[in-house]
């Protein structure tokens, strides 16, 4: 049966819910804060799609690295301090769950996801003839000590283990997969699973599919007053309009748990600061084929047509898009010490953007029905996995509202679970 569908957040996850909704015949209204061109978060990230990411940024050895960054703005990691009991419960419920049990429990409910995420983009390259540059070369952690890389192929062990293929390399042999670009590292491992594209023509192509499928759109618009009837949402004003549905989805990002709150419910989540770099490659030089890791400095670099990108740190500062020039010599800086051919100079003329990650405390997303109403779903709190997890998202909420069995399962995503 049609139904009448209001999305609220127009990112990666937002337009992938879209689709997969107006795929099943459902009507479908998208409300936007930004504007139709914008350059936030789902535009200005690494791309990539991480079926190697199967531990939850809340994990053993993450608390110390978070306090390892409080205060301290040249970490990879640095928190803000400042007084605020949002805060102080965020990294309260961030501690509790940052247990081996809890990796044990998600790693696998991440394989599933990011696989089935992995083959939508496989599809959706094969039919719209890779229009946003899907690469399968897989993704090299590249490690610059032996400490690091001994952590790094125990992590690689661990995804073996749930069935990701991960192997260890010397510095050697992770050059000769690598031939066009000069690496000074300790070794590196390779998980030929991963796979990158280009998020700005992955939005593009996704706006295009919505519109082309007849959804209507509402940019520079907020998700304004509720009618609620009970336990059922009826309508939301947004651009001067009242726009009445059947089915209500918050996908807008870190401005979701705002949304949340206006209807009376919780969901836990910090706003985590990335910023990318993005440089063009001189004519006539090769690029590196696969996207890669800076294990040590937590940066990721990801060819990208002629250009390269560079992105990572995690801020957090609130909600604040603010570009901190030290940062970004930071990143520089970092660069360079596993790319020597990527001197400090090489970036002062770069493009650079930030954007905000919406963190949950247990490193999980929210996917599923909301219980305190009939007609409400959650879709947020990817953190830095929004991309490589944006086709299976959508197609699980499309299913929930459609009444079909699920594709995967979402064991732990629940948004009440902090109700």
């Amino acid at each position: 049966m049609s139904k009448r569908v209001v999305v609220v957040g127009g990112g990666v996850i937002g337009l992938s819910v879209a689709y997969h909704c107006l795929q099943r015949g459902h009507r479908v209204t998208l409300i936007e804060r930004g504007a139709r061109e914008r350059d936030d978060c789902s535009f200005a990230n690494a791309g990539m799609v991480v079926p190697s990411h199967v531990v939850p940024l809340a994990s053993p050895g993450a608390v110390k690295l978070g306090l390892s960054g409080l205060g301290r703005a040249g970490k990879p990691l640095y928190v803000k301090p400042r007084l605020s009991a949002e805060l102080f419960d965020w990294g309260w419920k961030f501690c509790r769950a940052s247990t081996r049990q809890h990796v044990e429990r998600s790693a696998p409910v991440l394989r599933d996801l990011h696989l089935a995420s992995r083959e939508c983009y496989r599809k959706w390259a094969t039919r719209w003839s890779n229009e946003f540059e899907l690469q399968q070369h897989g993704l090299l952690m590249l490690c610059a000590t032996e400490h690091g890389l001994a952590e790094e192929a125990a992590i690689g062990a661990r995804a073996r283990g749930l069935g990701i293929p991960a192997e260890t390399l010397t510095a050697a042999a992770a050059a000769t997969l690598e031939p066009n670009i000069r690496m000074r590292i300790a070794g590196a491992v390779f998980y030929p699973m991963d796979c990158h594209l280009t998020p700005g023509r992955l939005m593009a192509l996704l706006a295009r599919e919505v519109e082309r499928l007849g959804a209507r759109s509402r940019f520079n618009a907020t998700a304004g007053q509720w009618q609620v009837d009970g336990g059922t949402i009826r309508s939301v004003e947004a651009a001067g309009e009242t726009i009445a549905a059947d089915e209500f989805v918050i996908a807008a990002g870190m401005w979701s748990k705002d949304i949340a709150r206006s209807l009376g419910f919780r969901l836990p989540m910090q706003s985590g600061k990335g910023y990318s770099l993005t440089i063009d490659t001189p004519a006539g030089v090769a690029q590196p084929h696969a996207c890669a890791i800076l294990s040590e400095a937590r940066l990721a670099m990801t060819p990208m047509g002629s250009s390269l990108r560079f992105g990572g740190t995690m801020e957090m500062t609130g909600i604040d898009e603010t570009i901190d020039r030290d940062r970004v010599r930071g990143i520089a800086n970092a660069v360079s010490r596993y790319y020597p051919d990527f001197t400090p100079p090489r970036f002062e003329a770069t493009h650079v953007r930030a954007g905000l990650r919406p963190c949950s405390p247990d490193g999980l997303p929210y996917i599923g029905r909301v219980s305190r109403f009939a007609n409400l779903s959650v879709a947020t709190g990817h953190a830095m996995m929004g991309i490589s997890l944006a086709p299976i998202t959508g197609k699980l909420i499309a299913e929930m509202l459609s009444g079909q069995p699920l594709s995967c399962s979402v064991a732990g995503l629940d948004p009440d679970r902090y109700a």
